[in-house]
């Protein structure tokens, strides 16, 4: 039996130039790549996560979010953000303050 001491006998040369690598086209990856939590909104509007008390903001979908059920997603930088379903409620820094999007607080002052 052949001991084989070195890679350059299975090595192939490349059909074509370039690389293989691609892009990423699936979405966010911080949203795949992140902890996810589920949990159910207290009777306070409010979600308990880790001796945190996440406040929901008010909504256009809809009065309240009592009782439904949550996912907070906790990313690898200590952000969170809570999801109802598909739909994003809201983020929040890693001390669990609410950060306000742009686009809300230039609605909030047009309006």
């Amino acid at each position: 039996m052949a001991i084989h001491t070195t890679l350059e006998e299975f090595q192939v040369a490349a059909q074509e130039e370039g690389t293989a690598f691609v892009p990423w086209m699936g979405g966010e990856l911080s949203d795949i790549l992140c902890e996810r939590h589920e949990r159910t909104v207290g009777s306070d509007n409010c979600v308990k996560f880790e001796k945190r008390t996440l406040q929901l903001p008010t909504d256009k979908h809809r009065c309240h979010y009592v009782k439904a059920v949550v996912e907070v997603h906790r990313y690898p930088d200590g952000r969170m953000a809570i999801f109802h379903g598909p739909r994003k409620l809201a983020d929040y820094t890693a001390e669990g303050k609410e950060v306000k999007a742009a686009n809300e607080a230039r609605a909030v002052k047009v309006a």
